[in-house]
């Protein structure tokens, strides 16, 4: 079952949320278990077992790391679960840089303000390397794509932790 073709969307990175938002209500109505409480036990499990699915395909579908993955696998690339090193030395050295000023910053003469700026500059890099993975993934340049996604993983990843740092500061 293709996750696209289940909310009938084009196969495509960019989507409309809102459509896949809309879809997936509406899919969830259909399939919903109270609609079968009166069908036999396999018609009662097979709705059941398909509402799983649509709720899988959104999670997926609604995430644009796990979007772009699931494209990607589509497409025989399947770096989900991955144990494969990042290739790119200069991004790697930046991922590292970029952990040494947020540790930093806890320590810093206004923390606040600094973590804002941070935070910033991180979520412009995650925008930009989107951009870049939305382009790789339109241009089908699967090997490019996926060594995007693994960037973006890295930057996501940073993002969190800058959450993390945030509620520690305002705690």
């Amino acid at each position: 079952m293709n996750y696209f073709e289940l909310f009938g969307l084009p196969s495509q990175f960019q989507l409309d949320g809102s459509l896949l938002s809309s879809q997936f209500r509406e899919l969830q109505k259909q399939f919903h278990p109270d609609n079968f409480a009166t069908a036999s036990e396999r018609d009662r499990l097979m709705a059941v077992q398909k509402a799983a699915e649509i709720n899988d395909a959104y999670q997926v579908l609604k995430n644009p790391i796990s979007r772009a993955e699931y494209l990607l696998s589509q497409n025989d690339v399947d770096i989900r679960g991955e144990q494969q090193t990042m290739q790119d030395p200069m991004f790697l050295m930046e991922q590292m840089e970029l952990r040494e000023e947020l540790e930093g910053i806890s320590s810093s003469s206004d923390p606040e303000d600094a973590l804002f700026d941070f935070e910033s500059k991180v979520s412009k890099m995650f925008k930009q390397q989107l951009a870049a993975t939305e382009q790789q993934l339109s241009d089908s340049d699967w090997p490019q794509a996926a060594d995007s996604v693994r960037k973006l993983k890295f930057i996501a990843k940073l993002k969190h932790e800058i959450e993390l740092v945030e509620d520690k500061l305002l705690g």
